[in-house]
């Protein structure tokens, strides 16, 4: 399978084979646990990832859901968990201690910034933040107590992209471990391992489940020490994934490349037609040459992704306006399913950040989030052309 591309991949999944044949669907194996005729199999199976004992430890849907996205990702193994919080935080309490020092990019999701100011209030894990694209400032960061680099491949809300090779390199350099979420990217645009990354972390409630009805998140990793040792601690905080996420998570991931394709073709649309109305102050999509990571996006990215913001001429009060004039799509948290989502990050995705930390992540007070669906793209547009005339007053 490592040869085929990821739009077969998603299709193919990986299967067990059943006395000389094999499920079409993976099944769901909806069970707490799994007796055992051998005691000594059962004890020895309790501290291993690899056997089926207890439904938090391992289970066999949950591993064809690690099997097929650290097959995607070009990792070596996978931890799923119940969110994408949770594989988040199973990677950052796994691997810090009190004391250490993060160096993390400065446009990142608000619950990541919102758990690592918590990790600094708690524990005293001081965090760095530098540019997404500067090797250089990340070097000139390195402390002695450094022990990893947080990046996002496309950031929230306003899809800065990260030099992963240069940024990964410049951490492996200094003997820092990388941690990416690719989340917004997702593995039919982004691979980040191939570009020196350690730890891939995603969550599967967006794109890969796709379709709005799944909370999880996954972990994949370049190395297995690695992917053992957090797999203790995850198992250990209780946060790995339910079987029927799971399965769920599987059943979308089967169309993944064919929606990510649709959801790229209407945001191109959408992000050109919305750059050049004259109500529209800003639009964020790397997929634009005005953009500041268009020229690095093109290089890293077959497409651009289905997320993009923009700012309303009229600030605050108009994108208020906005939010209570919009029809067709849907005023809802998330991303990655097949309806379009629209939602105002100061108040919402990014509202535990303080006006600074809103300003280094490139957000203003009138700044709007879409998550653009499959629907027709032209019932998309006639939605925001109300919507935006409306703001206007």
């Amino acid at each position: 399978m490592t040869e085929l591309r990821p739009e077969t991949r998603t299709v193919r999944l990986p299967q067990p084979p059943l006395n000389g044949s094999r499920p079409i669907a993976v099944p769901l194996y909806q069970t707490s646990g799994f007796a055992f005729d051998d005691p000594a199999v059962f004890a020895a199976g309790m501290n291993s990832p690899e056997a089926f004992v207890y439904g938090r430890l391992s289970n066999p849907t949950v591993r064809a859901l690690e099997e097929a996205v650290a097959g995607l990702e070009g990792g070596v193994a996978a931890v799923a968990t119940g969110s994408g919080m949770g594989a988040i935080n199973s990677v950052l309490l796994g691997l810090l201690r009190p004391g250490d020092h993060v160096i993390a990019q400065k446009a990142i999701y608000g619950g990541t910034a919102a758990m690592l100011n918590d990790l600094t209030a708690r524990f005293g894990v001081e965090v760095s933040y530098v540019p997404e694209d500067d090797p250089a400032a990340l070097r000139a960061a390195v402390r002695p107590a450094t022990k990893l680099v947080y990046l996002e491949t496309i950031a929230n809300p306003v899809t800065q992209v990260a030099d992963l090779p240069g940024m990964c390199a410049a951490a492996r350099e200094a003997g820092l471990l990388s941690v990416v979420d690719n989340t917004f990217a997702s593995p039919v645009l982004c691979r980040p391992i191939e570009h020196g990354a350690d730890v891939v972390v995603h969550s599967t409630t967006k794109y890969l489940s796709g379709h709005s009805d799944v909370l999880g998140g996954i972990a994949v990793f370049a190395d297995d020490g690695l992917y053992r040792k957090v797999w203790k601690f995850a198992t250990s905080l209780g946060a790995t994934a339910d079987p029927f996420a799971a399965w769920l998570t599987l059943r979308g991931m089967q169309t993944l490349a064919l929606r990510m394709e649709r959801h790229c073709a209407n945001t191109r649309e959408l992000a050109l037609r919305l750059d050049a109305h004259p109500a529209v102050a800003a639009v964020h999509w790397p997929g634009l040459p005005s953009h500041p990571s268009h020229a690095l996006a093109a290089k890293l990215l077959p497409d651009f992704g289905g997320v993009f913001s923009f700012d309303l001429a009229g600030g605050r009060p108009a994108g208020e306006r906005f939010m209570s004039s919009i029809r067709l799509a849907l005023l809802a948290p998330s991303l990655g399913g097949v309806e379009t989502l629209v939602l105002h990050p100061a108040t919402t995705s990014h509202k535990s950040l303080t006006a600074q930390e809103l300003a280094r992540h490139g957000i203003g007070e009138g700044t709007v989030r879409v998550a653009v669906g499959i629907e027709h793209v032209e019932d998309l547009w006639a939605d925001f052309a109300q919507a935006i005339e409306a703001s206007q007053g």
